[in-house]
């Protein structure tokens, strides 16, 4: 929950970094309260599978943009510009690949970004001649 509030404090910031675990409970803490919001609405209005609540609509709205921001910092996370966002547009593969890109882990120490938001350093370089990669 501590995430889910962490993200609404930022409410329009599409600067800085985003970790997994801010991104992704998030996105789980949206879809409990559509969850909650759809059963609401069906019980208030009897709303039906052909049209949405208008429950669901005013959260959706409310939660636009810190959607599109976490987003945002989540992929300037793993050093990816914000426009990344929109290879969602292309069907189904673009989907794919924006998960994947979503669960990636953290690009190690600071970049163009700002700080590993956390905390880590970035990883040493292998010494000369030990064989490592």
């Amino acid at each position: 929950m501590n995430y889910y509030i962490a993200v609404l404090k930022k409410y329009a910031v599409f600067s800085g970094r985003a970790t997994r675990a801010e991104y992704w409970y998030f996105v789980l803490f949206n879809i409990i309260a559509i969850v909650v919001l759809s059963v609401a609405d069906i019980i208030l209005t009897g709303v039906t599978e052909k049209n949405i609540g208008f429950l669901n609509i005013i959260y959706s709205l409310a939660v636009l943009i810190p959607s599109l921001a976490v987003a945002i910092r989540r992929l300037h996370d793993i050093g990816k510009s914000g426009w990344w966002l929109l290879i969602s547009l292309i069907p189904l593969i673009g989907s794919i690949w924006l998960l994947i890109l979503m669960v990636t882990d953290s690009a190690a120490g600071d970049n163009q970004y700002g700080p590993n938001p956390k905390g880590m350093p970035a990883a040493p370089a292998a010494a000369p001649g030990t064989g490592q990669m």
